[in-house]
């Protein structure tokens, strides 16, 4: 059934309806979990996808979890699902993005018959590996990096498979946390499944057609926003932080063609010995970001956004490992500078609309002991626009977490914070300067292991358009300067103080200083 078949009243009432059963399982993901990384920092994603794998609906999450959502679930229906199961995975190289993302996804079913899925996935603090939080500065291959599931089902014939949970919880670091969070994700994906049967017995077959027609309308939209812009091939190119003195290039050529839009990663970097590689999902999932940020926000986000848009990436690179490869940073860092390249080729297209680069890091501290791991990502600076200043202290790019507030951090483990706050005259000076990082700097109260990935220490945001560069940040332990890179052990009374980037300004400063 085509859109035509759709009156826009009617299908606006069930692309809302739709979106509200995405947001409805976030929010009982939110709410069941125990880890302050998901009920604070809300660092999880709920989606639901049709039987075919696409993308319907999706809560308004992270955005490095949704875009690259769709090869979980495809990878799941390879392994033939059938009614009553539920599969769990992490394996980057078999649709997922780093070990500690746990995907979840559960079939719908009508009439005996699968014809959508439920689908969370969560940033579990450990999933075992070499250090606390499974995230170490240093790792060389993947099995250093925590317990690697390929798409396995944890529930089969409604019943969980207790012999596999336990399974996973023996290689995990605080089993009882992983477990509550694990059952939260059940129940978000089981909310899910309700709230599909109860508006498929409002609405009979005409919701599955909706499934189509919302697509449908979403990519004739983006098709439009696509075809506004001007042909041609535009290149940047930026780098990633390695160990010493090391860049590692990462290259974006971006074509539009009409009504399409194509990039093409050739040039960047072969894969790396390091964790910077990023899994194809996850490139993709930068790129989609970017085409939603330069269209319309209101489009509304499926499958059909991102039919217009081709990724290219050479396999064996950067951007398209191949396994062994170590990938947890390539998740968290290099999707940040994918997506900084591809802002910087379309800006060349579109100079109105794309802004200076921001912080191009998610400051990730990760910190553990014997009996507690603690992950966050810090927020920085926003880059100037070309209407207005950026924002500071926010989280940018391909995060979307919330703040850990000091009271919940300091009640759940053992840790103290000396100082949290901007980081003045960080961001770069415009006619509409960047946003101002921050600094938190925190004190163990207990042995630990501290591990930071962490970019944009020693080349700047980019400004745009005239604009002078964001602020470098600095990661110092005990009061003396760290890599971008690290994993050490320290005692009690250590310090860690990080401060972030601050974002590019745009355009420049008149004469008159204003």
């Amino acid at each position: 059934m085509t859109r035509e078949a759709f009156d826009a009243i009617e299908l606006e009432i069930l692309r809302n309806q739709l979106e509200s059963v995405a947001e409805e399982m976030g929010e009982v993901l939110v709410r069941g979990a125990f880890s302050p990384n998901i009920t604070e920092r809300r660092d999880c994603s709920t989606a639901l996808f049709d039987d075919a794998g696409r993308l319907v609906a999706q809560a308004e999450h992270i955005p490095v979890h949704l875009g690259a959502m769709p090869a979980a679930v495809g990878a799941v229906i390879d392994r033939d699902p059938v009614p009553g199961d539920a599969f769990l995975l992490n394996d980057p190289f078999a649709g997922g993005t780093h070990l500690p993302d746990l995907t979840l996804v559960s079939p719908v079913v009508e009439g005996g018959e699968i014809v959508a899925y439920a689908v969370s996935r969560a940033h579990h603090a450990d999933v075992g590996g070499a250090t606390p939080g499974s995230m170490p500065a240093d790792s060389t291959e993947i099995h250093a990096e925590g317990i690697r599931v390929p798409p396995t089902r944890v529930v089969a014939g409604g019943e969980q498979r207790e012999d596999v949970i336990d399974l996973l919880l023996a290689n995990v670091r605080n089993p009882r946390e992983r477990r509550a969070d694990l059952q939260a994700q059940l129940a978000a994906n089981q909310r899910g499944q309700e709230r599909v049967t109860a508006l498929l017995a409002d609405h009979g077959d005409r919701l599955l057609a909706a499934f189509d027609a919302v697509m449908d309308y979403s990519r004739e939209r983006i098709e439009h926003e696509l075809d506004a812009l001007p042909d041609g091939e535009y290149r940047a190119a930026d780098v990633l932080e390695g160990s010493g003195d090391e860049e590692i290039p990462v290259v974006a050529t971006v074509t539009i063609d009409g009504q399409c839009l194509s990039v093409d990663f050739t040039g960047t970097a072969d894969q790396v010995p390091g964790n910077l590689n990023a899994p194809l999902a996850v490139a993709r999932s930068a790129v989609y970001y970017v085409v939603r940020c330069i269209t319309d926000s209101e489009i509304p986000p499926n499958h059909g956004c991102y039919e217009p848009i081709s990724v290219i990436a050479p396999s064996g690179s950067l951007v398209n490992p191949s396994p062994p490869a170590a990938v947890v940073g390539g998740n968290v860092e290099t999707s940040q500078r994918v997506a900084d390249v591809t802002f910087a080729a379309l800006a060349k297209a579109a100079p109105d609309v794309v802004p200076a680069a921001s912080q191009g890091t998610m400051n990730n501290l990760i910190v553990g002991g014997p009996d507690f791991t603690y992950y966050e990502t810090i927020g920085g600076g926003a880059g100037g626009t070309p209407e207005q200043d950026g924002e500071s202290g926010v989280q940018v790019g391909m995060t979307n977490t919330e703040n850990t507030p000091i009271e919940a951090l300091e009640l759940a483990y053992p840790l103290r914070i000396n100082e949290y706050a901007l980081r003045g005259d960080s961001g770069g000076t415009g006619a509409h300067s960047g946003g101002d990082g921050l600094i938190r700097e925190l004190v163990l109260e207990s042995p630990a292991t501290v591990s930071l990935l962490t970019e944009r220490r020693r080349v700047p945001p980019a400004g745009r358009a005239g604009g002078a560069d964001g602020k470098t940040g600095r990661n110092l332990i005990d009061g003396e300067l760290a890599p971008a890179k690290v994993t050490r052990r320290l005692d009690a009374g250590a310090t860690v103080r990080i401060e972030t980037p601050g974002g590019g300004g745009y355009g420049p400063i008149d004469e008159d200083g204003t």
